[in-house]
């Protein structure tokens, strides 16, 4: 990484980010010189209707694409240029991924879905990190389990403690609640809080719901790649 800061006051920042896509001969902007900052410990929402961008921002943010214009700084050092490997190993270390779909793999039990970030790090000790970690979403009694055998809502606790077993800085959260019913995603989000707040990590959620977005410290609407409005919570 380059343009190191000897003061990081932000965890992420975001500096007139553009993504355009290319359809044919048809040029899309997902994104339209977006300029964002959050500060550490804080929970964001980023509110809009699909196809506004949320999900576009966060990939931006991951490292999972890459931005036409712009640049991503991560704790006081911009990303720009950085290479896959770079790109994962920062994932590995610094940031932890929640997406609607829960992304578990059906093969392994819940506790070994939790173990896989530890043991691609190389942790020393992946079985009581990822057991304390099912212990902190309230699931390490189901540790055996496979993700057939688990509910939806169980799921997302698994796929939250899979997210948060690293100690990210930066968790991510793309609609996690667009597959759970409202009670149960109303939990979830509760519970990311909660989780995020012992910690002292910040989080931005993607969300169409202003029920989950209620639950953060600033919800920033999208619109057609743009931001918008900030609305009160």
């Amino acid at each position: 990484m380059n343009r190191e800061s000897t003061e990081c006051d932000s965890v992420v920042r975001l500096e007139k980010v553009s993504k355009v896509y290319q359809r044919g001969a048809a040029s899309i902007w997902a994104l339209r010189g977006v300029s964002l900052e959050v500060p550490h410990g804080q929970f964001l929402a980023l509110m809009g209707p699909s196809g506004s961008g949320k999900s576009t921002l966060l990939n931006m943010i991951s490292g999972l694409d890459r931005p036409t214009e712009g640049d991503v700084v991560i704790e006081g050092r911009s990303t720009r240029g950085l290479s896959e490997s770079d790109w994962t190993l920062l994932r590995r270390e610094r940031i932890g991924l929640v997406f609607q779909f829960f992304n578990l793999l059906p093969g392994l039990t819940a506790q070994e879905n939790v173990e896989l970030p530890l043991l691609l790090r190389g942790d020393p000790q992946p079985q009581e990190r990822a057991r304390n970690s099912l212990r902190a979403v309230g699931l390490d009694h189901r540790a055996g389990h496979r993700p057939g055998e688990l509910s939806g809502g169980e799921q997302q606790r698994v796929a939250l403690a899979r997210a948060l077993v690293h100690r990210p800085t930066l968790l991510l959260a793309d609609e996690p609640t667009g597959n759970l019913d409202s009670c149960i995603g109303r939990e979830i989000v509760q519970l990311m809080k909660g989780l995020a707040q012992e910690s002292g990590q910040t989080v931005i959620l993607a969300t169409h719901s202003r029920e989950a977005a209620s639950a953060a410290d600033r919800v920033l609407v999208l619109h057609d790649g743009t931001l918008e409005a900030e609305m009160e919570v």
